[in-house]
């Protein structure tokens, strides 16, 4: 970096101080592309000590962003003309890898980039790789997958970013990364990222002269309310039933241990009523999507998951957290919780406990209890659904093109239309409840952007 100027910002966690600080002056116009004024603290660090560090890791709970905290050092590093891939990033699961690209595109740095993950068809990756991108992001199966294949060329590849690694060891992808590394000949940066401590480093990464950021805030935030609920009996559904009638219609995750009860669970709310969608690692690709598009806009308020979606999703408005089954350690019960009270907003946060079981240690004794009192009435239905259109980056489609043809064709107010999610080769948009017949009524047949697509109620 050259050019610096002056940039004040608002100190993180409690602090009320403004920080003069520098950030790179080509920095800023990136920064204004996604509406950030200026880097928070940790972010600002790690610019400064990657311009000296080969070796860097960034401890920081979710949602304080670690993304960009490893996007502006590797744009640092990326040398503008240069052919073959510079720099990749592998994350843990499939979502956070989507992600991370979003966020690098939205910076609008024109820098290539692409993401290849499993649930994505290789062909259209394979093609995307042709002319190598300077940045590659990808989960560990599918980005040692392409090395084999020799649809990566690794020799240009000098910046390696692990984002999330812990989760990535915990989640069996050990070989995998291991493998990647031996691809490797020419890798002089490495960045690690995880919102835990003390996580053992495999030997293979060569980590042995790195810098640490560490800002991991361990106090409970005081937006944060825990309590917990006493199931009668050992089965626990009707009081979870009761919990969320008592919730209403508040954005809501509800955890789960293993996946067959993630669906056990939900097939019982959806019988009582409740409008609620469940999503795991066993779902294929579009299910997954569908699950989370829907939950993000509104179309269901209560998910039910597994730890799956403890860490590195985009889901922002979390009221509840609640532990149908406890978490299994402590660090579990962190990263749940860190899915709501996010952005100085509050949260609540319920452990449901059967009869027999009692508070874990590593939680406050002393937080309240929450007795549930009837009458139990049904949370509100939304007031949304999803509108699927079977078209997206790929066939050229953006969200203006969407919300054009949806008020010119469908008729619709912009009241009447939510969030929109364009993917490669499909779409999501919110439309409200009350107008999505007349909507399916006047797009029948009809084309967008000069194509004509399926377009239906989203599953």
């Amino acid at each position: 970096m050259s050019l610096y100027y002056n940039v004040c910002f608002r100190a993180p966690l409690k602090s009320a101080l403004f920080i003069c600080t520098f950030v790179p002056m080509n920095f800023q116009d990136l920064l204004n592309n996604i509406g950030i004024k200026s880097l928070n603290e940790m972010q600002e660090e790690a610019l400064r000590i990657a311009e000296e560090q080969a070796q860097l890791m960034i401890l920081a709970n979710t949602g304080s962003g670690k993304t960009l905290a490893f996007l502006l050092p590797i744009l640092q590093k990326i040398q503008p003309g240069s052919k073959g891939t510079q720099a990749l990033i592998i994350a843990p699961t499939r979502e956070l890898a989507v992600q991370i690209e979003n966020v690098f595109k939205s910076l609008k740095s024109g820098i290539a980039v692409t993401c290849c993950y499993g649930g994505h068809k290789r062909e259209i990756e394979e093609n995307n790789l042709l002319e190598q991108p300077a940045i590659i992001v990808g989960t560990p199966g599918r980005i040692a997958d392409h090395l084999r294949r020799e649809n990566i060329h690794p020799n240009t590849i000098e910046t390696v970013v692990l984002d999330e690694f812990d989760k990535s060891l915990e989640l069996g992808f050990l070989d995998e990364m291991q493998e990647i590394f031996s691809f490797l000949p020419k890798v002089k940066n490495k960045f690690l990222t995880s919102a835990t401590h003390d996580v053992a480093i495999p030997n293979f990464l060569k980590f042995n002269s790195h810098a640490t950021l560490n800002y991991i805030v361990e106090e409970q935030k005081e937006s944060l309310e825990v309590q917990f609920v006493k199931s009668a009996g050992k089965e626990k559904d009707e009081t979870l039933f009761e919990l969320l009638c008592h919730i209403g219609n508040r954005l809501t995750i509800v955890f789960c241990n293993q996946r067959e009860h993630v669906e056990i669970v939900n097939d019982f709310l959806k019988e009582k009523g409740i409008a609620s969608i469940f999503y795991h690692g066993a779902l294929e690709q579009h299910e997954r999507d569908t699950a989370l598009a829907k939950f993000r806009n509104g179309s269901v308020n209560f998910l039910i998951t597994t730890d799956l979606a403890a860490r590195g999703l985009d889901i922002t408005n979390i009221r509840y957290v609640i532990h149908y089954q406890l978490p299994e350690n402590e660090a579990a019960f962190i990263h749940r919780n860190g899915r709501t009270a996010r952005m100085e907003a509050s949260g609540n946060v319920v452990l449901l406990l059967g009869s027999h079981e009692y508070l874990p240690t590593y939680v406050d004794p002393q937080i309240q209890e929450l007795v549930l009192k009837p009458p139990f009435v049904l949370p509100e239905r939304p007031t949304w659904t999803t509108l699927f259109i079977a078209a997206g980056k790929k066939n050229k489609i953006n969200k203006i093109d969407i919300v054009g043809f949806l008020g010119n064709i469908g008729k619709l107010k912009k009241e009447d239309i939510g969030l929109i999610e364009v993917r490669d080769f499909h779409s999501f948009a919110a439309v409200r409840k009350s107008k999505m017949n007349q909507v399916l009524t006047l797009i029948k047949g009809q084309k967008i952007k000069g194509q004509k697509v399926k377009m239906d109620i989203a599953k």
